[in-house]
């Protein structure tokens, strides 16, 4: 049953600290369907007219110029919207935020920071078991005896350390993407299936041993050109994924098990690749027992770089005609005990949790079951006659 006692932050409390000079752009949920939006002084301006879907904006050539050419009706405060968007206390007759993407596909790279390679090896060798993981923590960090913040993958000492590791008996599949020539992307979500912010994000009912990943998002156009950013939950269930590697897609792909938002930052003159790279992003989760856990993940020590991740994904070998999202990974993995001793973290029904970063805002979400969490009912074809009826196509 959905609570009526969780406590969602107010318009500022998921605005960046610069907003007056960001560009944030997302989308809507109005009475006529799906509609692009804007936020300026005036209040959240849907461009739905010049902009029929998100990927119409990030296509563009000019964005930012096509964007200040781009006018419509408003559609009420940022403050109204973000009171109307959580589902157990939502209007239906006003609007509220959906996720910022629509047709884009949603990927995500997994293990770009070395403490989440380990925490990978790790899941592998314990095979989903949360008692085994702290002794094999333990021992495989011996072995390595030092950091891996400044190894750089598919370099000589990169082969040099997987070498050792299966010397000494570690193998693992999470040796050949973390410190790999390639990185390890995966498709996270179907098309138009992400949640945006303030709303509930979807664990699996079968995972006992599960977490948040906050990652920063990067949007990116056909071309490959990276057009602005956001925030992510690549919401994992640990014992799944540990359990078979090729059990992938039941560990990441789940009902609402995706969030982005709250909005996409455009690049501009005042904030680009540079400040993106700077990016430190904190996690918190709050537990309706009291429970707090507090993280911080800084892209800064991503091992590989952002603009590298997309040449893997886009190119001569792989088109994405309509755009993708690419969720960069992240250095959070949660090993403190919550409930039982030596058992680390996992999620409990009704966690708050907060992504945030200074410059793209905070993206909070509500932990649920998957099947608790509202259902994906909205897709490609529902968008396409909804566009069509209101005239947009």
């Amino acid at each position: 049953m959905t609570s009526t006692t969780t406590t969602w932050p107010d318009a500022r409390g998921i605005l960046p600290d610069d907003a007056g000079r960001a560009t944030l752009v997302g989308r809507a949920w109005t009475p006529a369907g799906p509609s692009v939006v804007v936020l300026r002084p005036e209040g959240v301006v849907d461009v739905s007219r010049a902009f029929p879907t998100m990927r119409a904006l990030t296509e563009h050539a000019d964005p930012i110029a096509a964007l200040a050419a781009a006018d419509g009706p408003v559609l009420g405060s940022l403050d109204d919207l973000v009171a109307n968007t959580p589902p157990e206390t939502r209007d239906p007759a006003r609007p509220w935020l959906l996720s910022p993407i629509d047709l884009h596909v949603v990927k995500a790279a997994g293990v770009t920071f070395p403490v989440s390679m380990l925490e990978r090896v790790i899941e592998e060798r314990a095979r989903g078991d949360q008692d085994a993981a702290a002794s094999i923590r333990a021992e495989i960090l011996a072995t390595i005896g030092g950091s891996l913040d400044a190894l750089k993958p598919g370099s000589d000492e990169a082969a040099a350390l997987k070498a050792l590791l299966i010397e000494r008996g570690w193998w693992s599949q999470y040796l050949e993407v973390g410190i790999g020539p390639d990185a390890e992307v995966f498709t996270k979500a179907p098309v138009l299936a992400t949640v945006g912010a303030l709303v509930d994000v979807g664990v699996h009912p079968a995972s006992q041993w599960n977490n948040p990943e906050p990652e920063v998002v990067l949007v990116v156009s056909s071309a490959g050109r990276i057009v602005g950013a956001s925030l992510g939950n690549d919401v994992n269930l640990r014992d799944v994924e540990g359990r078979s590697a090729l059990l992938l897609g039941k560990a990441k792909d789940n009902n609402a098990s995706a969030s982005l938002g709250p909005f996409i930052r455009l690049f501009d003159d005042g904030y680009g690749i540079a400040d993106l790279r700077a990016s430190v992003v904190r996690l918190s989760i709050d537990g309706e027992e009291g429970y707090r856990l507090d993280g911080t993940s800084e892209l800064a020590r991503i091992s590989r770089d952002p603009v590298d991740l997309v040449g893997q994904v886009v190119g001569a070998h792989h088109q994405y005609p309509d755009g993708f999202v690419l969720y960069l990974g992240t250095m959070f993995a949660p090993v403190e005990d919550r409930d039982v001793p030596g058992r680390g973290f996992t999620h409990r029904d009704g966690d708050l949790v907060r992504i945030a970063e200074p410059r793209l805002g905070t993206l909070v979400n509500r932990v649920r079951s998957t099947s608790d969490a509202e259902p994906w009912t909205f897709g490609i074809d529902a968008l396409c006659r909804s566009l069509s009826a209101r005239g947009l196509l």
